[in-house]
């Protein structure tokens, strides 16, 4: 394909263009296997949730954990720069829509402390009680090699080095070598699992998981609360990245035997996008906005991303998602909603269980179809009353 006589593309799809084909055989939800690995964990269920400061906490991560989700703390937001972050979190929730990017840059400029870092760490990892749950942490690549033995002491189990796009190699003005990251010498270096992200493309999805990675993020800018595409104008349709990672992940599992799972990182909001990202290569998926909804969020209704405070170029907004749920009806239910916003693993097991997909794996292949009129294809009267799939 052609966009001009001087350039040539070619087409990508998202969730809402795709559609999943049953195979004719079905299967009771009983025999469902959700669980996925991650380097040495067994995790009951495919969903992790975001390393965002109004997703996870110190205070909420072991209720998510309780629940089966893996949550992932941000270790560069608000928790590591103040002592008392809930009065942080409460003038950004309470700031209009006129003075909270202002407000967000302002108080992101306060230095991380490391003190910090091992002190919240070490409050969810007691917070666990007997969870079997890791304790999972995220970092910028430019901070990496400073923390990395400040994380692994403190305790955490898996470390996410994450930015909107990760390579082999960080490149820094600084003049001290920490500040460069080398991935495959980091993971070399680390004890614990390496989770890097985020990438969107054969080729590179392909380099990084012969780093010695244990888990690939996926995904550039589909996220609510992002305005990545916008700002940078980098990104690609969620459905067609995944599927080209997968390919890459596939690939280095032939010629390696080491299976590196991938994880659809943003732009999922009900079941169904969760069970399009899983059939299209996924093996597990993150997720922001839908924990940002839940009773026990930390931001009361609130959703932002990482690179929303950006002093010099935020990437991100600050969005209103509101309050709609507990964790345990987000992802277990009973679902009082019938739009696919709650009951998310009942939504994936159902799933499975009509495409007759037994594991993950299975639901993997199934077939893909191209349907861009999925959404809307006789449902005139959910459209006009906003009800169902036409809210």
């Amino acid at each position: 394909m052609e966009i001009g006589l001087g350039k040539t593309t070619r087409r990508a799809y998202g969730f809402d263009e795709i559609a999943l084909v049953p195979t004719g055989n079905t299967l009771d939800l009983e025999l469902c296997n959700t669980s996925w690995q991650l380097g040495k964990f067994n995790l009951e269920i495919p969903i992790i949730a975001s390393a965002m400061d109004s997703v996870v906490s110190p205070d909420n991560a072991h209720l998510i954990a309780k629940q089966g989700a893996l949550p992932v703390l941000n270790l560069m937001g608000i928790y590591t720069r103040y002592e008392n972050y809930q009065v942080i979190l409460d003038q950004i929730t309470q700031a209009d829509n006129s003075q909270f990017l202002q407000l967000m840059q302002k108080f992101y400029l306060e230095p991380i402390k490391k003190d910090l870092v091992t002190k919240v760490i070490k409050q969810i990892k007691e917070s666990y009680g007997g969870l079997s749950m890791p304790v999972a942490v995220s970092i910028a690549p430019y901070l990496a090699n400073d923390f990395q033995e400040l994380i692994e002491n403190a305790g955490a189990d898996i470390v996410i080095i994450q930015s909107t796009v990760v390579g082999l190699e960080h490149k820094s003005i600084k003049k001290d070598p920490n500040s460069e990251l080398k991935l495959e010498d980091f993971c070399k270096r680390s004890k614990i699992p390496v989770i890097a992200g985020n990438c969107v493309d054969y080729n590179i999805a392909l380099k990084l998981l012969q780093t010695g990675i244990s888990g690939l993020l996926i995904g550039i800018g589909p996220g609510n609360a992002c305005t990545s595409r916008g700002v940078l104008g980098i990104g690609v349709p969620m459905a067609t990245a995944i599927a080209d990672c997968k390919k890459a992940r596939d690939d280095h599992y032939k010629h390696s035997g080491n299976y590196v799972p991938i994880i659809a990182d943003g732009g999922m909001n009900i079941g169904g996008d969760i069970c399009k990202a899983i059939a299209c290569g996924a093996d597990a998926v993150m997720l922001g906005s839908p924990f940002a909804r839940t009773q026990e969020a930390p931001a009361k209704g609130f959703h932002w991303g990482m690179a929303t405070p950006s002093p010099v170029l935020p990437r991100g907004t600050r969005v209103k998602v509101g309050t709609e749920s507990s964790l345990e009806v987000l992802l277990h239910g009973p679902a009082s909603k019938d739009n696919g916003s709650e009951n998310l693993i009942g939504a994936l097991k159902t799933s499975m269980s009509t495409l007759g997909a037994e594991t993950l794996k299975e639901m993997q292949e199934v077939e893909v179809i191209i349907a861009p009129s999925i959404l809307s294809e006789g449902k005139l009267y959910q459209t006009a009353q906003k009800l169902g799939m036409g809210r």
